[in-house]
């Protein structure tokens, strides 16, 4: 196990709280067992989510200083779509408060009709969301080695292009839109190959299906061609993405995890056309003035340069380093999880690790709720749990894992901590029979992972 120093020294520190074991049995009964209840103060190590947890640079900080607040036209603006455009390539890009933002303007757009399918490698919670909203209906096509989480496979995250061939030919002009997610979060932040993308993207031309690119990790993925994919080891990061987004006709992004901002997202179209337009109507209905986009000024510049230090190879060389550095330290320790580990995230696999709770009981979030109880550690359920109920017949839906992220915030703990979450994991993995399962006592209709409330199985 080898840890890669960070390429950073640190010039700030926050205390995080310590917390007796009686006092968290306490306070996961006051948030009715959610882990997005819990009060931040109460968490020890914090690996809930990377999304908007990480730490600005100096140059960021500074960034912030500089923002002009003009409500139209503003300077930070103007810089921010100088650096996107030129990293992204797309004629029209438009910032909005967060990647849900742009799913929630985009989506409608693409849904024509009830009933209509989208189909992505895999959809994340918010995407699968806004689709069900606008009327259409999720489907997911990812290969079959990422169904798979003992076995290693470079690009785990890849479409299923005999799959998707296959969906045209049953459902035709039933199919709305294509979505890459890259990398590919509920399968275990996999990453996705060029040639995957170029042959995805061929297909759904040949059938005139547009493309939208779920970038929020663009550069991880990047980071893993780049490593991985043969012929890319020469090419920078920035080439790298360059020709993943020449796959896409159109993206949203959530520019909380790989630009390293607390807030923010893009949404970009390639033709500054028809469908531009119609972007521009929704963002002024929903999201304010098309070049704020929900944001402050000082949000767009410490954007605009948090685009280009995610693009830099010794930051993605530790970024990616640390999550495996925890990965294989719970590999040592026989802890099963989606293998090879990705980008931003390890995804221990609850069900296979506690094989006495049926998938009704919610391992993911049954091994989640036990780590902060044992620890202090936040982490979250991608499984059953977080699939909400199926929109026609109401009934549960089983997820094709029963995972517990342990989302590792960008900048923010060192290798220390991430001890302390291996010993952790390793010590609940030793006796997985005292982990009870978990029922829903209530639940709204959508996205009910982040509000339902929940009790143990005694």
């Amino acid at each position: 196990m080898k840890y890669i120093p960070e390429p950073f020294k640190i010039k700030m520190v926050e205390p995080i709280a310590m917390t007796s074991r009686e006092e968290r049995a306490n306070i996961l009964a006051r948030a009715h067992y959610n882990m997005f209840g819990l009060p931040a103060e109460s968490v020890y190590i914090d690996l809930l989510t990377d999304s908007g947890t990480g730490a600005m640079s100096d140059a960021q900080w500074a960034a912030v200083m500089r923002g002009d607040e003009a409500y139209s036209g503003g300077r930070s603006y103007m810089h921010l779509m100088d650096v996107a455009g030129s990293i992204f390539g797309y004629s029209y890009i438009q910032p909005v408060h967060q990647g849900r933002a742009a799913e929630k303007v985009l989506m409608p757009l693409l849904v024509s009709r009830p009933g209509q399918l989208v189909v992505a490698n895999t959809f994340f919670d918010t995407t699968r969301a806004h689709v069900g909203l606008a009327g259409g209906r999720p489907v997911d096509n990812v290969c079959s080695e990422g169904l798979d989480s003992a076995k290693v496979a470079p690009f785990k995250g890849n479409m299923d292009v005999a799959g998707l061939e296959k969906l045209i030919a049953e459902h035709g002009d039933d199919i709305a839109a294509i979505v890459m997610t890259v990398t590919n979060n509920s399968v275990g932040g996999q990453p996705v190959s060029l040639q995957n993308m170029r042959e995805t993207y061929e297909v759904a031309h040949k059938y005139a299906i547009p493309v939208c690119l779920d970038a929020a990790r663009y550069a991880e993925n990047a980071y893993f061609i780049h490593e991985r994919e043969e012929g890319c080891q020469d090419r920078s990061l920035r080439d790298i993405v360059a020709e993943m987004f020449r796959y896409g006709d159109m993206f949203v992004m959530s520019a909380k995890k790989d630009a390293i901002v607390n807030m923010g997202g893009l949404l970009g179209v390639r033709e500054d056309g028809e469908l531009a337009e119609k972007v521009k109507s929704n963002v002024i209905s929903f999201e304010g003035y098309l070049t704020y986009g929900g944001l402050a000024g000082r949000d767009l510049e410490a954007l605009a340069v948090g685009l280009e230090e995610g693009l830099d190879m010794d930051w993605q060389r530790y970024r990616v380093g640390q999550i495996q550095y925890l990965g294989d330290q719970l590999e040592e320790a026989g802890v099963p999880f989606q293998s090879p580990v990705g980008g931003h995230a390890v995804f221990i696999d609850a069900g296979r690790m506690l094989p006495h709770l049926e998938w009704k009981q919610y391992p993911g979030h049954a091994l989640a709720t036990q780590l902060y109880l044992d620890a202090g550690i936040r982490s979250c359920d991608i499984g059953s749990y977080l699939m909400d109920r199926d929109p026609v017949t109401q009934e549960e839906q089983q997820a094709p894992f029963e995972f517990t992220r342990l989302a590792v915030p960008r900048r923010v703990y060192t290798q220390s901590h991430m001890d302390v979450v291996a010993e952790a994991v390793t010590k609940i993995a030793r006796e997985p029979e005292k982990v009870p399962g978990y029922r829903i006592t209530w639940e709204p209709p959508v996205l009910r992972h982040f509000t339902s409330r929940l009790e143990p199985i005694r």
